[in-house]
């Protein structure tokens, strides 16, 4: 009598910003439930998370990042207004002297990360070199990061165009993908409420980071009137989003079309969408609430992963 096999496990890393450390409690429930996947691909911060976990190294990445706070995050930026606010050499030359830099072609776990050509629109899928550089140019959010010359091209953030790689997945051999979206429930964010006035440690993280950017950054617009001036106080619509906020908030809305889009075409088997639509841009100091966001909501989709043959251990083992 011939055992079934189990079948090739693929995750898909979402892009999301500070909110992608759900990724991270994703895999720690995957993993205690007896889930290892074969197959990671990632988008932007995806990228990161998923990378850790290819080379081995996910143990020592959680432990930076859940030791994160503001000032250790502004430590990160090396701010410039050339290509983008952010160059993130910082950032990258942490990673390589304190974390393996590998190729991803000598990985243990099939890994790739997606980038957007810039020039030509088209997507873009790493699947060899550096894994530092493949995930330096998936990360490459337009407007914050600078731009990667890489091979030719000009690589911007793979989340333009594939904010939920499952297709880059199943290409890699995954035959049950599970997605973790991380955009769905940023549409509208800020329209929800006051997060200025209902939030006073987010004031102080503007102001911290309006410190390093000087006076481009971008202030919240008061309301006018038809004649141009301001609204008396007492009648007064609510403040425009910010520069930063219209932008980032553009392109969120534009990847929930496009992850659903996809989607919609190449059904995952699993979806996993942790609610963090409060958690803003820079927020990586909010590492444990992510994670704890990422770990409780993997637990729905684990009966629908023994229904497609995976073996599951219990909690007592």
């Amino acid at each position: 009598m011939t055992t079934r096999r189990p079948p090739v496990v693929g995750l898909a890393l979402g892009s999301g910003s500070a909110r992608g450390w759900a990724h991270i409690g994703v895999l720690r429930a995957l993993l205690e439930a007896g889930v290892q996947p074969q197959v990671v691909c990632g988008a932007s911060v995806g990228a990161i998370v998923g990378a850790a976990y290819a080379t081995g190294q996910l143990d020592r990445f959680e432990d930076w990042v859940r030791g994160l706070d503001r000032r250790a995050v502004m430590s990160y930026m090396d701010f410039r207004l050339s290509g983008g606010m952010l160059k993130g050499e910082r950032l990258v030359h942490f990673f390589r002297t304190h974390f393996d830099d590998q190729p991803i072609e000598a990985l243990p776990i099939r890994f790739a990360a997606v980038a957007t050509d810039l020039r030509s629109g088209d997507e873009v899928w790493l699947r060899s070199g550096a894994v530092t550089a493949a995930v330096r140019a998936s990360f490459a959010m337009p407007g914050l990061f600078t731009p990667v010359w890489q091979d030719g091209r000009v690589l911007v953030d793979g989340g333009l165009v594939n904010p939920v790689p499952v297709s880059l997945a199943r290409a890699l051999g995954a035959e049950l993908v599970i997605a973790v979206d991380l955009n769905n429930d940023m549409l509208g964010r800020y329209f929800r409420g006051a997060p200025d006035e209902a939030e006073p440690p987010r004031r102080a993280w503007k102001q911290s980071l309006q410190q390093g950017l000087g006076t481009w950054w971008p202030r919240t617009e008061r309301a006018e009137g038809a004649d141009g001036a301001p609204e008396a106080a007492t009648n007064r619509a609510p403040p425009l989003p910010s520069l930063l906020d219209v932008v980032t908030t553009s392109i969120h809305v534009m990847q929930v079309r496009i992850t659903r889009s996809r989607m919609a075409g190449d059904p995952p088997e699993a979806v996993i969408v942790p609610r963090l639509g409060h958690m803003g841009l820079l927020d990586f100091h909010r590492a444990a609430e992510a994670i704890d966001a990422g770990r409780a909501l993997t637990a729905a989709v684990l009966p629908r992963l023994r229904q497609r043959g995976l073996h599951l251990s219990t909690p007592d083992g």
